[in-house]
This record gives C-alpha cells, sequence and structure tokens, in this order.
C-alpha cells in the first residue's frame, strides 16, 4: 500500500479523536465532493458512523480495533487512487493543509511518511535510517 494513502488513512481516523474533528470532517468532505461527487454524502455518513468506534476503541484501549478502521480508510483511499492516481497530490494537500494539523503532535509524528530509495551494484553497501544509525564495521 502506498504511504500517502498509509498516512491519509491513520490520520482520518486519529482525527476523528480529537477536538478538531468537525473542521477534519468538513475538509474530509469537501475534498471528496469535488474528486468523487457521487460518494461525498456516503463518506460523510460513513465518517459519522465509525467516530462513536474510534472513540470507544480509543476508550478501551483497543488498538487492534481501531487499526481494523484504519485499515478499512486505508482501503477505501487506495481504491480512490487506483481509480485516478492523479488525485495524490490533492489527497496530500488535505492530509498536509487539513488532517495533520488536527492530530495531537505524538499523531502527527505517526502519519509523517518518510520514502527513502537506494541501490547497490557490485560491492556496494547501502545504509539508511529514519533516525539514528550506528555502524561498526571491522
Amino acid at each position: 500500500m502506498d504511504a500517502l494513502v498509509l498516512a491519509a488513512g491513520t490520520a482520518v481516523v486519529g482525527a476523528m479523536a480529537t477536538d478538531a474533528w468537525q473542521a477534519a470532517r468538513s475538509g474530509v468532505v469537501a475534498w471528496w465532493r469535488r474528486v468523487r461527487p457521487e460518494e461525498a454524502e456516503e463518506v460523510d455518513a460513513a465518517l459519522a458512523q465509525v467516530r462513536p468506534q474510534v472513540l470507544a476503541a480509543r476508550q478501551a484501549h483497543d488498538a487492534e480495533g481501531e487499526g481494523a478502521l484504519v485499515s478499512d480508510w486505508q482501503v477505501r483511499l487506495e481504491r480512490l487512487l487506483r481509480a485516478d492516481p492523479r488525485l495524490a497530490q490533492e489527497l496530500r494537500t488535505l492530509l498536509d493543509d487539513e488532517l495533520t494539523p488536527a492530530l495531537p503532535a505524538p499523531e502527527q509524528a505517526r502519519v509523517e511518511s518518510l520514502v527513502m530509495k537506494a541501490s547497490a551494484s557490485g560491492h556496494g553497501r547501502v545504509y539508511q535510517a529514519g533516525r539514528d544509525q550506528h555502524i561498526t564495521e571491522r
């Protein structure tokens, strides 16, 4: 699954548990209305239906249950981008401008994506890390 889809699905569900949810929800629905107007009302209803489930999962410390809800939204977003890959930039804008700012700082870090690409040939080596890296070679 694309890193953008993973981050956006996580952010949609994470934002449901915040005080900023109404603004984030409006942003999601407005975006959906622009890109798939025929699905916007269904998405709005689904968001309203899922929020109490997210709140209940958080209250019960049910990470597995919340993870299932995240997966559902990731699949929904992935289907949308597969149907029209050009929507990726708009989804990135929604994530950066509406969803991520609605999240508390620890959750913002969870949805940020890091993409690293490397290649080596012959006897070359590649070392990559998203944070600290200590390499000792002998």
